[in-house]
């Protein structure tokens, strides 16, 4: 017989949290088996369902999966049953989100993008030099996005260094996996929202340091020059090199909008594409994220593939300030990786499953005017909020499926749950409820979160 020392459901889980960091203490780190349905990919357009699985979790990674029944000799601190209703799934990844723009949320969506910009969102970052609204902000943020089951965000801050580790200390304190990046932006502007080059690369390199300070292999720093049009090439440029140096993962902006693509031409006529700008510059890796490449040329996709650069699509943004409709079928179809980001403010919710059927939605508009045009599905979108999000920030050795060595982070969804949009009204299979759950549930459906082996949520 299988040996547990507490037999316990979902519901009973009681974990025990340091009032001092906001995470869960050590006593998470124990032997957890998880009991009951379980749903992920491991490969791009297929899923994985095991209906009575047996996930055994220590020191917040995972030792095993299999069928409930064939392990049997499993020795666990505690076992964990599912109960009726309820599966476990990955945790969601956005890989796109601007943090300081969350008190923006819902504000300027009459706007185009660059109206929308300079109207609301660089008056607003200015206000971040004050440490204290920062402090206000940043834990709203975190706490918003665990319990919409973001377990990790690659976030933009401000300009300001000082104020954009608040962020990471706050990620740290809630046990959310983040990617922090400080903006840097040296185009001169009449509000002084702008650094010099000495002045960027200096504060990126203290911002650095100070996430190291942190000592939370969590919490990790991204170099986040805000895009072409905010940077010189040798802002830039020194900025690739401090990424190359430090090996970190970088993110900035692509071919979100029109208007803003022609702009870009403009600042740089030596280079042919968008794209082209930032492969001059060196900021081209296969640790690079681009948000959006809506309009982008073939042969800017042909440069991404050679690098092994990542789009993040962000289909509630580019709805919202009317940016355009963005094709990941053909992104795919040219062998870019390919992940999601709500893309707050511009986006107008931090919710992951929103971006899901955003981007179903989007895709099935492409289909109307594409004649043979198969959009995707919800099996394509539940890959890109987990695995593909993995992928893309180049972290799927320890994240975005249920395979053993990679760390725990995990939702248990509840279709039962009271006073939520779903109800089981019928019997349905294990797919169907994940179906049901993309397509129709919300934060309510999401029972617990759980980072790294410890719940979160």
């Amino acid at each position: 017989m299988m040996t547990w020392n507490k037999f316990l459901s979902v519901e009973d889980v009681q974990i025990s949290k340091d009032l001092s960091s906001g995470v869960c203490s050590s006593s998470m780190m124990e032997t957890v088996l998880f009991v009951g349905p379980v749903v992920h990919t491991k490969k791009e357009g297929m899923i994985e369902i095991l209906d009575e699985a047996a996930v055994l979790i220590k020191d917040g990674k995972i030792m095993s999966v299999g069928e409930a029944s064939s392990s049997l000799d499993v020795k666990a601190d505690k076992i964990i049953h599912l109960q009726d209703g309820q599966l476990l799934i990955p945790g969601f990844i956005d890989c796109h989100i601007h943090a300081v723009q969350l008190p923006n949320l819902g504000i300027g969506y009459d706007r185009c993008l660059m109206e929308w910009l300079e109207k609301y969102t660089f008056p607003l970052e200015r206000k971040y030099s004050d440490v204290e609204f920062a402090n206000r902000v940043y834990d709203t943020v975190v706490e918003q996005t665990l319990n919409a089951g973001t377990t990790t965000a690659c976030y933009f801050a401000s300009l300001y260094g000082k104020s954009s580790v608040i962020l990471a200390e706050k990620a740290s304190k809630y046990g959310q996996r983040a990617f922090i990046g400080k903006v840097n932006m040296n185009a001169p502007r009449d509000d002084g929202y702008c650094e010099t080059t000495e002045e960027s690369l200096q504060a990126t390199t203290e911002f650095i340091n100070d996430i190291s300070n942190i000592d939370n292999p969590l919490i990790k720093p991204v170099v986040t020059p805000r895009f072409a049009l905010s940077c010189d090439m040798d802002l830039m440029k020194g900025l690739a090199k401090l990424a190359e140096d430090k090996n970190l993962l970088i993110q900035t902006h692509v071919s979100e909008n029109l208007a803003e693509i022609e702009i870009c031409k403009k600042m740089y006529p030596e280079c042919s594409t968008y794209v082209s700008v930032y492969e001059e510059a060196g900021l081209l890796t296969k640790k690079t994220v681009l948000a959006h490449g809506v309009h982008l040329e073939d042969s800017e996709l042909e440069i991404l593939k050679n690098r092994k650069t990542s789009i993040i699509h962000c289909p509630t943004s580019n709805t919202c300030l009317r940016s355009g409709l963005c094709d990941v079928k053909r992104l795919k179809s040219k062998g870019i990786n390919v992940g999601l980001g709500t893309d707050v403010a511009g986006g107008h919710s931090v919710s992951i499953l929103d971006v899901m059927r955003s981007a179903l939605q989007v895709s099935t508009h492409l289909a109307f005017f594409k004649k043979g045009y198969e959009p995707l599905n919800y099996i394509d979108v539940f890959y890109l909020a987990t695995l593909g999000g993995a992928k893309a920030l180049a972290i799927e050795d320890q994240v975005g499926s249920f395979e053993p060595g990679k760390q725990f982070d995990a939702l248990i969804i509840d279709t039962n749950k009271p006073n939520g949009p779903l109800n089981n009204l019928s019997e349905w299979t294990i797919e169907e409820q994940l179906q049901r759950f993309i397509y129709s549930g919300d934060d309510r459906n999401i029972s617990q979160v759980f980072v790294a082996g410890h719940q979160v949520k």
